[in-house]
């Protein structure tokens, strides 16, 4: 299969899903990625040793067996030296992340493809909405864990190589995920949320083989586990340029925390989110802040976002 240098033939495949459940819930889909040569182990340590030279926060990685699907983050071990863990990761329980990955052309060229194709296929324009954009490559160790977590971006996770299974949970669970764990998350812990194993069987498990991906929506949680092999995945992702969502969330954190009391929940009324929404603004955007609080009260719908 060629590299994407330029507009090629379509590489997601279409589904009714798409326009139906984007951005409300999880999906899979398929790809034709899985042969791409881009994804070989020997080009991805070359794009992780360039990354690390001339863009090293965009390189995460660490290695360490038997993770706990609950672990936090800020709970490992200082990582080995990145040869150690590219040469040695069908043993030693790699978990590798490149981030910006479209700092490279080549791969800039396929995040765009996928990105136009998503954009098209769900009805929404990209363009417009997105803040942050994100080529996100994982490299995992044979049966490594991806521990349990919510993230801020909206997610299309593509497997390239290797199987795996992926546990997804909605985020509108609130066993699963309480308020006030998304609060704290938006406020002042990534790790807030908490892994519940009594609770695993509200997950959808999804097994992810070459040419398989799923749709994650912002703030779903969801956990990994690979199977016996290394793994590859692509994350085509972005953040919204809307920052409501986090705004009503840090606002209900700081109203339970110093006047005891249990906040609204976001999205279930409009004249209470604008209201959150302009105070946490108002300090760098404010008219910004105000103009969506008339549109809320004039009736507009709210994305959920």
């Amino acid at each position: 299969m060629p590299v994407l240098t330029e507009a090629t033939a379509q590489t997601i495949v279409p589904s009714e899903d798409f326009p139906k459940k984007f951005n409300r819930e999880a999906f899979m889909f398929h790809h034709k990625l899985a042969e791409n040569p881009l994804f070989t182990l020997p080009r991805l340590m070359e794009l992780a040793k360039e990354t690390q030279r001339t863009h090293k926060q965009d390189l995460y990685y660490d290695a360490g067996k038997d993770v706990a699907i609950g672990a936090r983050w800020d709970e490992f071990s200082p990582p080995p030296p990145l040869e150690d863990a590219l040469e040695r990761i069908e043993h030693n329980g790699a978990w590798i992340a490149i981030h910006q990955a479209q700092h490279d052309p080549e791969y800039a060229a396929i995040y765009d493809q996928c990105m136009s194709e998503f954009s098209d296929l769900s009805g929404v324009d990209f363009k417009k909405v997105m803040r942050v954009q994100d080529a996100l490559i994982f490299i995992t160790s044979p049966n490594r864990v991806t521990t349990y977590h919510i993230d801020r971006e909206c997610n299309f996770l593509l497997q390239i190589h290797g199987t795996k299974m992926i546990h997804i949970f909605d985020s509108k669970d609130s066993e699963v995920l309480p308020q006030e764990e998304i609060e704290r998350f938006w406020t002042v812990d990534n790790n807030a949320p908490r892994y519940k194993p009594e609770l695993q069987d509200h997950a959808t498990s999804y097994h992810l083989e070459p040419g398989n991906g799923v749709h994650l929506p912002v703030n779903w949680p969801h956990w990994l586990k690979n199977d016996n092999n290394i793994s590859v995945s692509l994350s085509v992702n972005f953040t919204w340029k809307d920052s409501e969502r986090g705004n009503i969330y840090r606002a209900n954190h700081y109203l339970r925390r110093f006047l005891k009391i249990n906040p609204r929940p976001p999205f279930e009324s409009p004249l209470s989110d604008g209201l959150k929404n302009v105070f946490m603004s108002m300090t760098y955007n404010p008219a910004r802040a105000a103009n969506r609080f008339m549109h809320k009260l004039k009736g507009d719908p709210i994305r959920a976002r």
